[in-house]
């Protein structure tokens, strides 16, 4: 029987039976040390020289170039290298603060005033190096405007009031709420954690340089300083507080949001998405009852309210707008 049958009637691959049918190979003998080759001594002496108090903090070209200035020549700066990788010192061998891995925040909101995003943004002033700080609290359920505020500087005693005032309004209980914010001062300042802690509410933060971690809050930013009406500059704090209430005025009460089916922030926020939605499904049926041959596939629905809202929803989770 030829190979090629034998192997199809095994069912393997040609490759496999020659690969298995050869002679074992004898093990590789072990490598004859270079004649040229630094001695263990003379390694052990040149890692102690780059241990020194004057060159442990260098890299090796300044070490190799130090010892040449004084007259010393013990081996190459790539010689140094390897025996530096082989104790594993092939990396910063300063002394240097080493940043933590950060969590990725993973929040969950089914309904509004369970989780908040907060953040302050800079409006432009009068003058060239003048600006106010605009404090905003948001649900990110209900995309609603809960507080907000303009000061003329960032202070954690500000953020601290609004935040306590804001949650006095909505009548948040212990337990109940997470706020979300990224690292700036005033997030992470010991009043407004020793705050949030008597109150009863869970804090979470972004890492840091991830504007993803903070989604809500930096759209809603984003809105605000597109709209056709924002100024380049604020003549004055006063100014600004009066543009500022309108903005809010519109985006909670008249702004239709496509996150959250069409509807308006503040109708989502106080519970009357169900009632909103019900008459543009009459409004819908009407028409389609009216032109039935102008609807091709389906007869049209009318955007549903949100179910839930994430931040950084995991890879495993379904997405609850997609289910049905």
């Amino acid at each position: 029987m030829s190979v090629v049958a034998a192997c199809d009637a095994l069912g393997i691959s040609r490759a496999t039976f020659y690969r298995n049918r050869s002679a074992p190979k004898e093990p590789a003998k072990p490598r004859r040390q270079p004649p040229r080759a630094l001695t263990e001594p003379e390694r052990e002496q040149i890692l102690s020289v780059l241990h020194e108090p004057r060159y442990v903090d260098k890299a090796p070209h300044e070490v190799f170039a130090s010892l040449l200035d004084q007259g010393c020549y013990l081996c190459s700066i790539r010689t140094m290298y390897r025996i530096l990788e082989v104790v594993n010192e092939v990396r910063e061998r300063r002394n240097q603060a080493r940043h933590p891995v950060y969590t990725k925040p993973e929040l969950l909101a089914t309904g509004p005033n369970q989780v908040w995003s907060w953040d302050i943004t800079k409006l432009l002033g009068p003058n060239k190096w003048q600006h106010y700080c605009l404090y905003v609290i948001m649900d990110i359920f209900s995309r609603c405007v809960v507080g907000w505020m303009i000061a003329e500087r960032e202070s954690a005693a500000l953020a601290e009031r609004l935040i306590a005032d804001t949650m006095k309004k909505q009548g948040i209980q212990p337990g109940q709420l997470t706020i979300h914010a990224d690292r700036g001062a005033s997030m992470c300042s010991k009043p407004v954690a020793l705050l949030l802690a008597d109150l009863g509410v869970t804090k979470t933060h972004s890492r840091p340089q991830t504007s993803n971690d903070n989604p809500y809050s930096e759209a809603q930013f984003k809105t605000l300083k597109y709209r056709p009406d924002f100024p380049e500059r604020f003549g004055s704090i006063e100014d600004a507080r009066a543009f500022s209430r309108g903005f809010f005025r519109w985006y909670n009460c008249e702004h239709y949001h496509t996150g959250i089916g069409l509807l308006t922030p503040e109708t989502v926020h106080y519970g009357r998405a169900h009632e909103v939605i019900q008459k543009r499904s009459a409004v819908l049926a009407a028409a389609y009852a009216a032109h039935p041959e102008r609807f091709v596939r389906n007869p049209p629905r009318p955007g549903a309210a949100p179910s839930a809202a994430w931040i950084n929803r995991p890879a495993t989770e379904p997405d609850p707008q997609l289910l049905p």
